[in-house]
């Protein structure tokens, strides 16, 4: 169980902020015992994969406070989230030992899917609502949700590895937001739907 919370964590984390959950994952592998990579995922600790992150962790915290640019920045990490949700919750396969479950262990492509798929949902949602958000507050809004995803995806994170039963507390907190920007996602939308054309 303490597994799938730590992987699911994760991945809501990398939908977010690709590179967040990642940089957390590479450092705490090299200086802690709270993550114990699995063969074949050791690349994520060495250190120039990790200043490579970081640099892509900088310019996606800068790009992603502009708006427009987020925009942009959103439809190219369409790709990058997923993956990285994939890689975060195969790369913390290990912890299902502690669990004593081979299941995750005997299908290793269950992990890469569920990264995916939960990565996907989170950034298809941070895509969707933060178009509206820039209209709505002509553009003062983006600097500040970015700020605010980021933190999330870093507390999201750090909860993931050291407290992973919290991690259906810190989605059920996230869910109240997510719920009332898919609403505005909707008004807006049933708005211009409701104008007329010419």
């Amino acid at each position: 169980m303490f597994a799938a919370l730590t992987g699911l964590g994760l991945s809501t984390a990398a939908g977010l902020n690709a590179y967040i959950p990642l940089l957390v994952v590479g450092v705490l592998a090299n200086f802690t015992d709270a993550v114990k990579l699995p063969d074949g995922y050791d690349w994520l600790s060495n250190w120039g994969v990790i200043c490579v992150i970081a640099v892509l962790l900088v310019a996606e915290m800068v790009l992603d406070k502009v708006p427009a640019v987020d925009t942009v920045n959103d439809m190219i990490q369409t790709v990058v989230r997923p993956a990285s949700g994939g890689v975060v919750f195969s790369a913390t396969n290990a912890a299902a030992e502690l669990d004593h479950s081979t299941w995750m262990a005997e299908r290793p492509w269950a992990g890469w899917l569920l990264g995916i798929l939960v990565a996907l949902a989170v950034h298809a949602l941070k895509a969707t609502a933060r178009p509206v958000l820039n209209v709505g507050t002509a553009g003062a809004g983006a600097p500040v949700a970015s700020t605010v995803e980021d933190a999330g995806s870093l507390g999201m994170s750090l909860i993931a590895v050291f407290l992973p039963i919290l991690v259906i507390v810190a989605l059920a907190l996230m869910a109240l937001p997510a719920w009332w920007a898919l609403r505005k996602v909707r008004r807006v939308r049933a708005r211009r739907r409701a104008r007329p054309v010419g």
